[in-house]
């Protein structure tokens, strides 16, 4: 299964993301910064497994972070 992996600490909160696949995506009242939903985390790299469904929409969302921060394993 592949595993998409957000460098959070270096998101510059332009939320392509979370208007592109808002049922992965939101953006932080707190800091601004887009959140990777469900997704298990280590500091500020989040990681979350996803099916074959989702995964084309997923690489077009990495393709376009300006600050390419999204990436697919």
């Amino acid at each position: 299964m592949p595993k998409v992996i957000h460098l959070r600490g270096k998101c510059i909160g332009c939320a392509v993301c979370a208007e592109m696949q808002p049922e992965l995506w939101c953006m932080s009242k707190k800091d601004g910064k887009a959140t990777l939903l469900h997704a298990s985390s280590k500091r500020d790299i989040f990681v979350l497994v996803v099916d074959d469904l989702i995964l084309d929409r997923t690489l077009v969302i990495a393709k376009a972070c300006p600050v390419n921060i999204i990436k697919i394993s």
